[in-house]
């Protein structure tokens, strides 16, 4: 099945506790149906000192499910993902204004 969401989209979070916020997904990992969307769903990792690496308290974007995401349309807006022939090609569109993404 295709990919409705993919690296790269400009995303919405739809639920949890960063709803509201737009970001780029960063990642996707299809196999757990979950997205690295940049600057959401951040966490604190410690990190232990190393002769390379100082140590400290680093944010890290951890994973988010797909289905609390939705792909931003041109107008800014959450919207559902379509997919249509647009010749020999399969494209996807966003349902609200029917523009291919």
């Amino acid at each position: 099945m295709a990919a409705k969401l993919r690296k790269g989209d400009d995303v919405i979070v739809l639920a949890g506790k960063d709803k509201g916020m737009k970001g780029t997904i960063a990642a996707v990992d299809p196999k757990s149906g979950k997205a690295v969307v940049d600057g959401i769903n951040m966490a604190i990792r410690h990190q232990k000192q190393s002769q390379t690496t100082q140590g400290g308290r680093t944010p890290k974007a951890m994973p988010i499910q797909l289905s609390n995401l939705a792909i931003v349309d041109k107008n800014g807006k959450p919207t559902r993902v379509g997919f249509r022939m647009d010749g020999e090609n399969k494209v996807r569109f966003a349902k609200t204004t029917g523009d291919v993404i």
